[in-house]
């Protein structure tokens, strides 16, 4: 069903409005812009880490990671504008991550190289594929390249070869996919044999190459949907905790949960991922559908979480960690319009709009040559010692947030929000 600009008062369509214009104007006169910059036109990809000062590091490592988060935004971002400028810039993170970080020898991806291209961290990482999978779909989906699809494909079967045992995925290799210790994804004291955020991010990643590849080009597109059932299986019965409304972060081999961490931005983040991917699996309302969890999780972060000074980042038992995380605020957003979605609670109306005005207010640094903060603590100060970019700081939450919220809101040209859709849950 539809709920249209009559059952939302004034006041909010109007907020709404102000919002979309507001984040129209920092994408793409400021994030955007940024991002621009960063590519490194003498070695080819983009820049691996801007400082807190601004001084840019021109020899620091290139992250796969990051590399294939700024292949994904500039592919999402042409196929969202169709400004042909943006398929240039994607092919610009594409050409390097194929020439450099490849293993054209064993397989799968280097987790980093040097700035002008040599393997330097060489270990495997499920994480990192996944990230690549998920721009390399997104990148063909923009281009038509059937390499990037290849790729894709090529590095889906290399996990599901050497990645994984009877009981799931694994996570991290060395050069020669032997085990190894996963240190990468693992934090808080303990060492995680598998992780919800690399079993969400491959999810993620699945569903993006199940999504593009709609007619089935090498006839492999039914192996993919035969790996995503299962993985939606075990959010379901082995990482979400059904008394606690979360999804537990790190496990051993067998699924026992290894530390008491609520995540609130990958429970927000998740609970919109979940809806996407049940949505292009087309299996509402069968054995496989998280809806009741994605509303649950929304739910539990709106009531028990959001205080209305931005989302914190996560607690470790009672004690909760102030911090505002940048990527954290994004996925709120997201979460919060679907959790509208699903219900048509204007609550989460009003949480968006909160959140946007932390992120404007607060998250944005608007020193000339800089983008976003990337924590900033409960004082509303900068952490300075997080860089502006590294490995993990990108454009692949805020851009996403950016095309998911206007694209959610719909148009505004009229200084009014037309249309919101809302999702049928047959309850």
């Amino acid at each position: 069903m539809e709920i249209m600009k009559s059952g939302i008062d004034i006041e909010m369509r109007e907020k709404l409005s102000k919002m979309a214009e507001e984040m129209e104007f920092e994408f793409e006169r400021h994030v955007i812009p940024f991002w621009k910059i960063m590519r490194d036109k003498d070695c080819g990809g983009y820049y691996g880490k801007l400082e807190q000062d601004l001084k840019l590091d021109r020899s620091a490592e290139k992250g796969c990671v990051l590399n294939s988060r700024i292949l994904w935004a500039f592919s999402n971002l042409y196929l969202f504008s169709k400004k042909q400028e943006y398929r240039i810039y994607a092919k610009g993170a594409y050409d390097f991550l194929m020439d450099h970080f490849v293993d054209k020898v064993w397989g799968g991806l280097f987790w980093s190289v040097s700035h002008d291209g040599d393997p330097e961290d060489t270990t495997k990482h499920i994480f990192n594929m996944a990230f690549a999978i998920y721009a390399l779909a997104s990148y063909y989906d923009a281009t038509g390249d059937r390499e990037a699809l290849v790729t894709a494909y090529t590095l889906f079967e290399t996990i599901e070869k050497s990645c994984r045992d009877e009981g799931g995925y694994l996570e991290a290799f060395s050069r020669h996919f032997d085990n190894a210790a996963n240190e990468k994804l693992s934090e808080n004291g303990v060492m995680a044999t598998r992780t919800m955020n690399t079993l969400l991010h491959l999810m993620e990643a699945y569903t993006e190459l199940y999504r593009v590849d709609d007619i089935d080009i090498y006839n492999k597109r039914k192996y993919v949907r035969e790996k995503l059932l299962p993985i939606l299986e075990i959010f379901k019965d082995k990482i979400y905790n059904p008394e606690k409304k979360r999804l537990e972060v790190f496990f051993d081999a067998d699924y026992n949960s290894l530390a008491d961490i609520t995540s609130y931005g990958h429970d927000i983040e998740a609970a919109w991922l979940f809806d996407r991917t049940v949505k292009i699996l087309d299996v509402k309302r069968t054995d496989y559908d998280l809806s009741s969890i994605s509303r649950e999780l929304t739910e539990n972060i709106f009531e028990n979480v959001f205080k209305g000074h931005g989302l914190p980042a996560e607690s470790v038992g009672e004690d909760v960690n102030t911090t505002r995380i940048w990527w954290v605020q994004c996925e709120g957003i997201i979460g919060f319009l679907n959790g509208f979605s699903k219900s048509g609670e204007l609550k989460y109306l009003d949480a968006v709009v909160s959140l946007w005005d932390y992120i404007k207010n607060t998250m944005v640094d608007k020193r000339p040559g800089s983008e976003w903060y990337a924590e900033i603590n409960e004082d509303d100060i900068p952490v300075l010692n997080k860089p502006i970019v590294d490995e993990w700081k990108c454009p692949y939450h805020n851009v996403r947030m950016y095309i998911e919220t206007i694209k959610r809101l719909g148009s505004y040209d009229d200084k009014e929000i037309t249309e919101v859709l809302v999702m049928d849950d047959g309850e």
